[in-house]
């Protein structure tokens, strides 16, 4: 599959500036803590049944950014001393994101090395960066890399999704979209708070070693596993479940490795945006920090046993449940109300930075133990015509240290497509493979329990 040729409006030069906004809080605190040997990327993987046209894909890419302008953004220059960063909207791409890998036994590897090694630049609009990658046969990976401060995964989608529609059925196809349906959530007072404590932090299993020139600071496993089939009774959810599953991983890792338990605490982020055109592009998930531990402690030997006791994990469901519930219904600021005072526009820009920093390393033993990120199902078709329609989609979030792990789910065609991706100076590969069939034993002890407690 060769590149076609490149628009010549696209990648001559930087584009003119047609607004400027300012920083809002989740972008300006990941400005502040950007590493080079962590890249903050986020990655999107397609699957596609077939092989689009190349020319025509990349039109339609390039006319889903002209769609969703927001995403044609770089980062204004800046002086320490400014107020705030700001974004540039360019209305036109400074760069063709789009590139072509030819068929090969380690093509989709590579791209996603380059995924979690390289972050596309914030100085070149758009952060983003699509790699069509061709399989043996006919099959085709659309990679997206996105730089996580400025864009999320669902924004990501949503272009990909528009893109689809552009493709395969013209402008019309693309002015549609899909809300996905919300349950109504109830409050329950107190449900989502617990006595805080130092959570839980996992089992480091590494050997150490110089990094290599151009190695990913992330590992990365993609499971397709079945999707749990919901009890109508039961007041949890699948994004339940693997709330639960992943403490459980984590409890049972620890255990095995001679660690004592403590309390498992999962940053999950929440999402309310429509999902059709009028969606707000950018960061805009608000993270909750989800406690999930059982309310009696004898309850812990009991699913830290070799088999799961049955009830206790019920329990553990319910509990859960509960407390997401909670924490869902709960109005608050983006990454809470310390981070809105580290952001407000009152010192100059790089004290702020300076400060963020400190306070980041001073709370380190206090971060949450995991990330968990659940799209549930894909309210997009990404029918890509004469290519096919999508059969899996994954998808990762950065994994920095102190935290060092995060959990991907999307749902597509009635399966799970989960993501495991850790930092190396946690898990080396092997490690992290191990880590990744135990989460799948742990969601397997979830799919048995009903809903009586």
């Amino acid at each position: 599959m060769s590149a076609p040729p490149v628009e010549p409006r696209v990648g001559r030069g930087r584009a003119p500036v047609s607004a400027r906004l300012a920083f809002p809080t989740v972008d300006e605190v990941s400005r502040h803590i950007l590493r080079d040997d962590e890249p903050e990327t986020v990655h999107i993987e397609v699957h596609l049944p077939g092989r689009p046209n190349p020319r025509r894909l990349q039109e339609a890419f390039h006319r889903a950014l002209l769609v969703h302008s927001r995403i044609l953004v770089r980062q204004a220059p800046h002086r320490w001393y400014r107020r705030s960063y700001e974004w540039e909207l360019t209305g036109t791409p400074d760069v063709d994101p789009v590139s072509f890998a030819g068929p090969g036994r380690d093509a989709l590897a590579r791209a996603r090395s380059r995924a979690l090694a390289l972050c596309p630049p914030l100085s070149q609009s758009p952060p983003v960066r699509l790699e069509v990658v061709a399989l043996d046969g006919v099959r085709t990976v659309l990679l997206l890399t996105l730089h996580h401060t400025a864009l999320d995964a669902p924004t990501g989608l949503r272009v990909l999704a528009t893109t689809a529609a552009l493709y395969g059925g013209g402008e019309s196809a693309a002015v549609g979209g899909i809300s996905p349906p919300r349950r109504e959530q109830v409050i329950q007072r107190g449900d989502g708070r617990v006595r805080r404590v130092r959570p839980a932090r996992l089992a480091s299993s590494t050997v150490a070693r110089p990094p290599r020139a151009g190695a990913a600071a992330n590992g990365m496993l993609l499971r397709e596993l079945p999707l749990p089939q919901p009890d109508p009774a039961a007041p949890w959810t699948v994004n339940d479940r693997l709330l639960v599953a992943a403490s459980l991983m984590v409890s049972r890792w620890n255990h095995s490795h001679g660690g004592p338990y403590r309390p498992v605490r999962i940053t999950m982020p929440v999402d309310d945006r429509a999902r059709d055109l009028a969606m707000p592009l950018g960061n805009g998930t608000r993270l909750v920090e989800v406690p999930v531990t059982p309310r009696d402690r004898s309850d812990v030997p009991l699913l830290l046993a070799p088999r799961p006791d049955p009830a206790a994990v019920t329990r553990l469901l319910h509990t859960t449940a509960r407390r997401t519930r909670a924490l869902k219904a709960q109005r608050r600021a983006p990454l809470g109300p310390g981070a809105s005072l580290l952001t407000a526009p009152v010192l100059p820009v790089g004290l702020r930075g300076g400060l963020t920093r400190g306070v980041r390393r001073a709370v380190a033993p206090w971060t949450s133990t995991l990330l968990l990120s659940n799209l549930g199902r894909l309210p997009y078709p990404l029918d890509f015509g004469d290519a096919g329609r999508a059969g899996a989609v994954w998808f990762s979030a950065p994994a920095r240290m102190p935290r060092g792990l995060s959990l991907a789910a999307a749902s597509t065609g009635g399966r799970l497509h989960m993501t495991l991706r850790w930092s190396h100076d946690l898990l080396d590969d092997a490690a992290g493979a191990a880590l990744a069939r135990l989460f799948e034993e742990c969601l397997c002890t979830t799919y048995g329990p009903r809903s009586t407690p």
